[in-house]
């Protein structure tokens, strides 16, 4: 139809395939709607949905060993425009120079070995507003608890839907439907003066305990009735998992195979090569990435739609499995695509995306740390975090909504918010105590990044580098 977009994804990518000139033609498809509820002041105050369509089209030019990549992408395409987009991937590479990550393309039958409920058949998998149908339900209570306890709820949520559809000339033909929803959840006290967040990832919102979180909240703003002014230092200190999720994502887009060789970052060895079999803590830590984990599924084979250190649009299709980053306290992979593990020697493990930290035999839940804490901190979340230092991965950041002091097993008042000073990579060395894995939303990175699995921990001598007047 003139006019207007193509009647469905998987019709664009045929298109494209179809008008491509290139040696090679990369397709991806990209169907996105969301959903979202907004509040505050215990009052619902907007809800919206809205649905897009992005087309990128990847041409190849090879010439014996060497190819030459153009890459376009656009929203909104018409089945007219298509046949120009892919013409402008194909002069583009045509004018651009040899990529240093050219590969093979997979096949339909390297994708036999994916495991996908996903058929590249069916319309794309869309959301909806009644995605929130039993959450608003449980937040109209959570609002009449708050106003009857005299605190303010404000936030919102977000559920999004992505079907991706990706074909080669090759004759891959993969498909992924990702759902992705968060809950930021604000409480503050009636004068506005004490403020406590909590958030939480989920699928389908099927699994939000909004009364749990409200009434989380609601304990944290009655610590802070008494405050307590600390100095700048190194402090026990408890992690909860939002918490340690920051840190941990920071650490794991850090951990990329090839600026370890070319020695800029903590992973690289002295002298040449990676770090990739040493140890980095003697805590029986494994950090790792699963496509088929439980309530974190993520797409199992490559989707990209550019190259980067990390990843390489030649390895669209290739199949991803679990792997583990750290495991038993030592590094054991670095983020890397088929060509930087031939630089390497190391086996091929490229992004995946989502990340979950374990201990075993940690079963702890955070309220008995905070029982078993003599002097200490707790945490609610990290803000602003930036890095200082690649070499060995030095964070600056600030705490928000809620740093606590707990004495003699008790949170004894709220303290003043501090700017830290750490290396994630240092954390892992000074972990004193893990509680039991669970899934949590990171506070910093969620715009990016949402499917974690995190404990909390116990860290001793945390740098809290200096007092913050951030709220």
């Amino acid at each position: 139809m003139s006019g207007q977009p193509s009647h469905s994804p998987q019709a664009a990518v045929e298109q494209a395939l179809a008008a491509a000139r290139s040696d090679d033609c990369i397709v991806i498809a990209d169907e996105t709607s969301s959903a979202n509820v907004r509040w505050a002041g215990n009052t619902l105050t907007t809800n919206g949905v809205s649905r897009s369509r992005q087309l990128t089209v990847i041409a190849i030019r090879r010439s014996g060993d060497t190819a030459k990549v153009g890459v376009v992408s656009r929203a909104g395409v018409r089945d007219e425009q298509i046949p120009a987009i892919v013409a402008e991937a194909d002069q583009a590479a045509a004018e651009g120079t040899p990529a240093e990550d050219a590969q093979p393309l997979a096949t339909q039958q390297d994708a036999a070995a994916i495991d996908s409920a996903a058929s590249w058949d069916g319309p794309a998998a869309q959301t909806e507003i009644g995605v929130f149908s039993r959450f608003a339900a449980d937040l109209g209570d959570a609002f009449s608890a708050a106003a009857s306890g005299g605190r303010r709820l404000y936030g919102f949520a977000e559920h999004e839907m992505t079907s991706s559809f990706v074909g080669t000339s090759t004759g891959l033909r993969l498909r992924h439907d990702q759902p992705a929803g968060r809950v930021e959840l604000n409480a503050k006290s009636a004068d506005l003066v004490r403020s406590a967040w909590a958030g939480i990832a989920t699928r389908d919102f099927a699994d939000v305990d909004v009364a749990g979180l409200a009434a989380g909240l609601g304990e944290r703003l009655a610590w802070a009735k008494r405050t307590v002014e600390l100095p700048a230092g190194r402090y026990e200190t408890l992690l909860p998992p939002t918490a340690v999720s920051d840190l941990m994502i920071y650490l794991y887009w850090s951990a990329d195979a090839k600026d370890a060789l070319d020695g800029r970052t903590v992973f690289s060895r002295p002298g040449g090569g990676t770090r990739v079999g040493e140890e980095l803590t003697s805590q029986p830590v494994t950090l790792l990435s699963d496509p088929a984990a439980a309530r974190l599924e993520c797409s199992p084979f490559v989707i990209a739609h550019a190259s980067s250190r990390a990843s390489s649009v030649f390895d669209n299709g290739q199949a991803l499995g679990r792997t583990g980053w750290i495991t038993a306290g030592r590094l054991t992979a670095l983020r890397q695509t088929r060509h930087t593990a031939a630089l390497s020697g190391l086996p091929y493990t490229p992004p995946i995306g989502n990340l979950i930290m374990e201990f075993e035999g940690s079963d702890t839940s955070l309220p008995d740390m905070i029982s078993n804490t003599s002097r200490g901190l707790l945490l609610t979340c990290l803000w602003y975090i930036r890095e200082v230092d690649p070499q060995t991965l030095l964070l600056t950041g600030l705490t928000r909504d809620g740093v606590y002091l707990v004495e003699n097993g008790e949170v004894t008042g709220a303290v003043n918010n501090f700017r830290f000073n750490e290396s994630p990579v240092a954390v892992l060395g000074r972990i004193s105590e893990a509680g039991q894995t669970e899934q949590t939303l990171p506070r910093e990175w969620n715009d990016y990044f949402t499917r974690t699995a995190m404990p909390p921990l116990r860290v001793d001598d945390f740098n809290m580098s200096s007092v913050s007047q951030a709220s």
